[in-house]
């Protein structure tokens, strides 16, 4: 019998949701050695290893986000400010005025995303004039999900916007009567203009940067992402988690979906992919998984809250470039939110699928959540899987506005992919469209409720917090092949879990995003514990 490198005991464990609960668990290298009984369990002990009393806390397989721009986000950590977690709007000024007080005149001060006025006590954004008043000699950039942006007037002269300046592509700056600017804009080209000006840091920075987050993800029990890439990350952006994995000094297994930047460049881009790339490249830290989130940008709905069409020429080209990278042996994971969009979609894919069979591979949708009964069943029937971000907490109005309130109330309809069997990820499409914490993603699952006072999601389509977890788990790791080796904490299976700081089964379910983690464990070592845990 091998003998165990370390044993948590007095725990309650959840290792998976056909799993009896379990009191002690034993781990031998980067694997799980044993499950069960302490009395089971200790039989693996040995002069050498490390016993960990659990307190009686919860302990669960490590969370794994489904869809977040992970990597993107840490190229700039701790250059922007981070608004995911306050409470106030008061806070928030409070860190810009901080910022402004620590940082050289013309340094920009940025917040890019992952928070929303709903979770302030204020109920509201900022101001340009507040902004101004703060940091009158710092460009100040505050931008709410992909929907707008507020700029002091520094930043509005930094960026050369004037009453005569023109709009950059696929973006515009407000004006008021007399043709001023009033410092809010709206558009990817206007975030990117005034993102761009802000800058990077230099390569070794941006190497620390992305460790930085990875452990601040390790601090709620993230032991794994699935990054889809996203705007603003072309080849050279992969670089720091490369040299992360190159140093072995990961915290969170990463896996990566290749996305070409700008329409036009689709052919050119992916082809170059399929040339110089290889899926499946990497090892259990880090690994190539496929393409997304878009492959022709005659899908890019964006948040699905405004009109768009999908074109001919724009079907053609998904359904052109899904056989070459079916047949190449990439996974497929495809950004969709419009009912509309969602079904020209699965036109194309299944005309695709139907000249080069995707028996293995995976195609996924990303969103979706308006999905139309009709339309799942065709998602069951050609094995796709749907990873669900909670945007909803932060989008639910405006979303019923544009769709309807009774198709809001079923948005997305978890139920229904469940009883079709459909795999679901959990996740959250941080760190601009939301905020990184499963926390909150799993309350959300579980209640349906929002943040902007939009209508709440129908009681029939939520999940149970069984089920909300295993989504967060064994869900996710499908979405990269995954599901045999990790999210259950099964003998064989990856040392990967997570020490809760409350027992999320008994808690109150609105105490649900409080909920953070004591210890985090990645293959086998603790990448994470607090004062709690200091001994290991």
């Amino acid at each position: 019998m091998n003998n165990a490198d370390t044993i948590i005991k007095n725990a309650k464990i959840w290792a998976s949701a056909e799993t009896p609960e379990a009191q002690a668990i034993a781990i031998s290298g980067s694997t799980i050695l044993a499950i069960g009984s302490e009395t089971e369990v200790e039989a693996f002990a040995g002069p050498d290893t490390t016993v960990i009393d659990a307190g009686s806390r919860r302990v669960i397989p490590g969370l794994i986000d489904s869809h977040i721009h992970m990597l993107r986000a840490g190229l700039t950590w701790n250059q922007h400010l981070d608004w995911s977690g306050i409470k106030s709007l008061a806070e928030g000024l409070d860190m810009i005025a901080t910022m402004a007080a620590e940082k050289p005149a013309g340094t920009w001060i940025c917040v890019v995303g992952g928070w929303g006025p709903g979770q302030f006590s204020e109920g509201r954004g900022p101001s340009a004039a507040e902004l101004t008043a703060l940091a009158p000699n710092h460009p100040v950039f505050v931008q709410y999900l992909y929907e707008s942006a507020v700029l002091n007037d520094a930043a509005l002269a930094a960026a050369g916007v004037t009453s005569d300046s023109e709009d950059p592509a696929r973006g515009s700056f407000e004006r008021d009567a007399n043709g001023q600017p009033t410092g809010s804009c709206r558009g990817v080209g206007a975030f990117q203009l005034c993102l761009g000006l802000a800058g990077r840091p230099d390569f070794e920075t941006q190497v620390q940067w992305t460790a930085a987050m990875m452990r601040r993800l390790n601090r709620l029990g993230l032991v794994g992402v699935i990054d889809p890439g996203g705007m603003g990350m072309p080849p050279e952006a992969y670089r720091p988690v490369y040299e992360l994995w190159r140093r072995q000094e990961m915290t969170i297994r990463t896996r990566i979906y290749m996305m070409v930047q700008g329409a036009g460049n689709e052919r050119v881009q992916m082809h170059e992919f399929m040339k110089y790339l290889h899926p499946g490249f990497g090892d259990d830290w880090l690994r190539l998984t496929g393409a997304g989130e878009i492959v022709s940008y005659g899908f890019m709905d964006l948040e699905g809250v405004q009109p768009f069409e999908v074109t001919t020429e724009g079907s053609a080209l998904l359904e052109e470039l899904l056989i070459e990278l079916i047949k190449a042996g990439w996974s497929i994971h495809l950004h969709a939110v419009l009912r509309e969009t969602i079904t020209a979609m699965l036109d194309a894919i299944e005309r695709a699928v139907a000249v080069a069979p995707a028996d293995k591979v995976r195609i996924s949708l990303a969103h979706a959540e308006p999905i139309s009964d009709h339309d799942l069943d065709r998602v069951r029937d050609l094995g796709m899987g749907i990873a669900i971000q909670d945007r909803m907490v932060f989008r639910a109005q405006d979303s019923s506005d544009f769709w309807g309130e009774e198709i809001l109330r079923r948005s997305p309809p978890l139920r229904e992919m469940l009883n079709r069997g459909i795999p679901v990820g959990g996740g959250t499409d941080a760190t601009a469209v939301s905020p990184y914490d499963p926390w909150r993603s799993l309350w959300w699952l579980v209640t349906g409720k929002t943040l902007d006072s939009g209508p709440v999601r129908d009681t029939d389509q939520n999940l149970s917090r069984e089920e909300a977890l295993s989504a967060y788990t064994v869900g996710s790791a499908w979405f990269s092949l995954d599901e045999t080796s990790r999210g259950k904490l099964e003998p064989g299976m990856l040392a990967d879990l997570a020490i809760l700081s409350a027992d999320y089964f008994e808690v109150d379910v609105d105490d649900i995003p409080n909920i953070t983690a004591e210890a985090t464990m990645v293959d086998g070592k603790f990448v994470y514990t607090s004062e709690t845990f200091t001994q290991v």
